[in-house]
């Protein structure tokens, strides 16, 4: 191995994201075996074992995930370097990598995606669905898209659309039959669906805000129940439509279901708005161009349907 320790730094950045070689092989458009000599060498070089090899996973050692954690800003910043030299050469290139929430991708990435990528023919966009909490540097994305509330305060934070609303909706059939709850309580009464989180397995328990009296403003947690959990925003949707149960969203998630008159809402009192979705990426003196031209995009995309 020559002195440049780059090339192996990032084979090794990209085999602990994907745990595997073979799938950090093909983006790298090397041999898996040719991956795996580079790190052994790397290995060799800096007389620790980063990684553990079994026949079915690749994981990081304690010593590979302390190491990862220290070169990734590190790359991070020479990459957003290099984006920043390209762009004097020409238009934004490289790969976006960005998180977002399984529940806004319909309404805030898809419909806009095909308009963008043909705008920045030279950008490539890998976009993750997950609604856990995403290290960005330690997974190597460029930035994330979630609440105002469940940013860490060391992010730059980019206002998309500004605040939300959530919604509880029924179909007019599904009211119909079961009558419509008027407080929040009356909820334990109705057929839900309930959201579990795929990271945590936790449950989602709908959120309120008193809309009066001495409580007014403050939020309180309801535990519903019903025939259905999942997931899967796009099911709980399909639900909700067919009338099995009552869904809580936020309401761009519904706004199409709602003005078609698909759904109806109910205990709108109740909801209030509330600081809404950023995008958001690590503080570093120059933001990536690609990075720069994707928050406008959306940020005008979104104003003009606003």
């Amino acid at each position: 191995m020559s002195d440049d320790f780059s090339p192996a730094l990032r084979a090794f950045r990209l085999i602990a994201r994907y745990g595997s070689f073979t799938r950090a092989a093909a983006e790298l458009e090397v041999t898996a075996s040719a991956l795996s000599q580079t790190l052994r060498q790397l290995e060799q070089r800096v007389g620790v074992r980063l990684l553990q090899r079994t026949t079915r996973k690749v994981g990081l050692t304690e010593a590979g995930q302390i190491f990862l954690q220290r070169i990734t800003p590190a790359l991070g910043e020479i990459d957003a370097a290099i984006d920043e030299l390209r762009q004097h050469g020409g238009r934004p290139t490289g790969t976006l990598r960005i998180t977002v929430p399984q529940g806004i991708l319909d309404w805030l990435i898809t419909p806009v995606l095909s308009e963008f990528l043909r705008a920045w023919p030279d950008l490539k966009l890998e976009i993750h669905s997950d609604n856990r909490l995403v290290d960005l540097i330690a997974e190597g994305f460029d930035a994330g898209i979630r609440l105002g509330e469940r940013l860490a305060r060391d992010m730059v934070a980019v206002p998309l659309g500004g605040q939300q609303r959530s919604v509880v909706v029924g179909s007019p059939a599904y009211f119909a039959e079961h009558g419509r709850p008027q407080h929040p309580h009356d909820l334990q009464q109705h057929a839900c669906v309930r959201f579990r989180y795929a990271s945590s397995g936790a449950i989602y328990r709908w959120e309120f805000a008193h809309p009066n009296g001495p409580t007014k403003g403050q939020w309180f947690e309801m535990d519903v129940d019903g025939p259905l959990t999942t997931n899967e925003p796009g099911m709980a949707l399909r639900a909700a439509v067919d009338g099995v149960a009552l869904m809580h969203a936020t309401e761009p998630m519904a706004h199409e279901l709602i003005a078609s008159g698909q759904l109806e809402t109910v205990l709108d009192n109740w909801l209030p708005p509330f600081d809404g979705f950023y995008l958001y990426y690590p503080s570093r003196l120059q933001v990536p161009p690609k990075l720069r031209v994707f928050a406008d995009f959306l940020r005008q995309r979104i104003a003009a349907v606003g």
